[in-house]
């Protein structure tokens, strides 16, 4: 009877232990230092007794151990080589059940399941805790640049050309053209994503539309990742022989004036200075 008690205490504890598990799914900029969350609430610890485990949950990794604790001691023995130097616990929350991993300097390695494993031995080994953290790795692209066409107002129905680009995102983004007229998608012509050596991406578009009296064109980059949708706008900027015409008039007139002007202040000053010449003269004389 009292091993079958033990027996179901255990069984207890491991379902709880199942049950309670957490999953959360952290978001972090490339570069950034992320801290994925562990924390256990319930009962009084000592670090001595306790085993910390952090690993990557992926079976395809050959390597899985981030981060172990050991008796309140880090052990580095079994730790992966890409981890080495980049986690650190937070010692002063330890005794409280926080047993959060600070990973520093993310990148897209990083982007993993990770497992958080706490071990307490009593009169035996049991699993107090578990948790599991998805970290998602991100990066802002750069305000899009939007170059379109520019046309003379007999030029409706004729084909043009807009392009579109940004830089310095992560993970691919998703590229969209709009008709802000009536608010329509437009297929792009052209869609390249590079990818650079610090694993961040830039993106190149363009769109070929018919011409018409009024368009009105949007491109947008989204980051799904980070839920930031970044457009930059076109509007259509009538350029006709007849304005251009009228343009050179008033440029003529205005240069005109402002030639007339400058005469007439030259005259001043020279009877200015005159007048003062003539004044020293006499003055000298008398």
């Amino acid at each position: 009877f009292y091993f079958s008690c033990r027996f179901l205490l255990l069984l207890l504890h491991i379902l709880r232990a199942v049950f309670a598990l957490e999953e959360k799914i952290i978001v972090s900029k490339l570069g950034d230092n992320a801290t994925l969350s562990c924390v256990y609430r319930e009962g009084e610890l000592h670090l001595k007794n306790l085993r910390v485990y952090w690993q990557i949950e992926d079976d395809q990794e050959e390597c899985s151990v981030v981060h172990a604790m050991i008796s309140g001691q880090d052990n580095e023995s079994e730790q992966c080589i890409h981890f080495k130097n980049r986690t650190q616990l937070f010692w002063d929350r330890l005794e409280r059940g926080d047993f959060s991993l600070l990973l520093l300097n993310v990148s897209q390695s990083d982007e993993h399941t990770y497992k958080c494993v706490v071990l307490q031995k009593t009169e035996y080994t049991r699993m107090i805790h578990q948790a599991k953290v998805v970290l998602s790795l991100a990066a802002s692209y750069s305000q899009p640049i939007l170059i379109g066409p520019i046309r003379n107002s007999n030029s409706a129905g004729e084909e043009v050309t807009f392009s579109c680009r940004s830089s310095n995102g992560y993970p691919k983004p998703s590229v969209y053209w709009i008709n802000k007229t009536d608010n329509s998608h437009l297929p792009p012509s052209e869609l390249k994503i590079t990818n650079h050596t610090d694993g961040t991406y830039s993106v190149f578009s363009t769109l070929k539309v018919k011409a018409t009296s009024n368009m009105q064109i949007e491109c947008s980059i989204e980051n799904k990742v980070l839920r930031e949708n970044l457009s930059a706008n076109y509007t259509q900027q009538n350029q006709s022989n007849g304005s251009s015409t009228e343009s050179h008039k008033n440029l003529e007139k205005n240069g005109r004036g402002a030639q007339a002007a400058g005469i007439v202040s030259i005259v001043i000053l020279i009877g200015f200075l005159a007048v003062i010449i003539c004044w020293l003269w006499k003055r000298r004389s008398s």
